[in-house]
């Protein structure tokens, strides 16, 4: 089974921190939340993360992919939480495996997998390599700008496209994010540019006229994405 598989239309997206940067768990949910609706659930893969415990509130489609996810992977620890389906694997090799029969099952949703940041290579050149529509960076560009740099060109040479939220979110925006009940356009949520892009289906763009910077790592046709919320 190829890794992350995801039908067209429904990105697969992988989140992680560059260096010691914070809140990429978190950012990875608020992706999760600005896919979903009353009608279609995501999915949240928390690779090496704790168990998500049941909300009170969550929506029919979040309880129908959990059925799902239970019923192909029994010994999952899943939970509907929200609009979000989340799911915990383990770090490692067995854990990517179940993440990636987890985005089959879900059969073409949203998939945002945040992953720890030592296995970023391990999720992209597995064997049969992983099919990835996009990397979300969590960086904090003062302290990390060099190693921020390598790692965004790396994913540029493999053809991926690369954005970098370079503030973390709120701390309201993550908590409502993780209870899978983030609105798209929350206070302190993930900037409208960097939603839309990595959202739309084959991460099309329009060019960004302004004067290049340093900081803007992604392919030709991305934004940067400055102006994210600040904490």
């Amino acid at each position: 089974m190829t890794a992350f598989e995801a039908k067209p239309g429904a990105p697969t997206v992988l989140v992680t921190a560059v260096g010691e940067a914070e809140g990429a768990r978190a950012a990875a949910a608020a992706l999760a939340c600005a896919g979903a609706d009353a009608d279609r659930a995501t999915l949240l893969v928390d690779v090496g993360g704790r168990a998500p415990r049941p909300t009170l509130l969550a929506s029919a489609a979040a309880h129908r992919l959990e059925e799902r996810l239970v019923a192909h992977l029994p010994e999952a620890r899943v939970a509907a939480r929200g609009q979000v389906c989340q799911l915990a694997v383990p770090a490692g090799p067995e854990g990517l495996e179940a993440a990636s029969a987890a985005v089959a099952v879900a059969r073409g949703a949203l998939a945002a997998v945040h992953l720890p940041p030592a296995m970023l290579q391990a999720a992209l050149g597995g064997k049969p390599a992983p099919k990835v529509d996009a990397v979300l960076l969590r960086a904090d560009i003062g302290a990390d700008r060099a190693l921020l740099a390598l790692v965004a060109r790396d994913l540029i040479d493999r053809d991926i496209a690369v954005a970098v939220l370079k503030r973390r979110l709120g701390w309201v925006a993550e908590r409502r994010a993780l209870f899978g009940a983030l609105s798209p356009d929350a206070p302190g949520g993930l900037p409208d540019n960097l939603r839309r892009n990595l959202l739309s289906s084959g991460c099309d763009a329009e060019p960004d006229d302004t004067e290049a910077a340093p900081t803007r790592f992604a392919p030709p046709k991305w934004k940067d994405h400055a102006e994210s919320e600040s904490r």
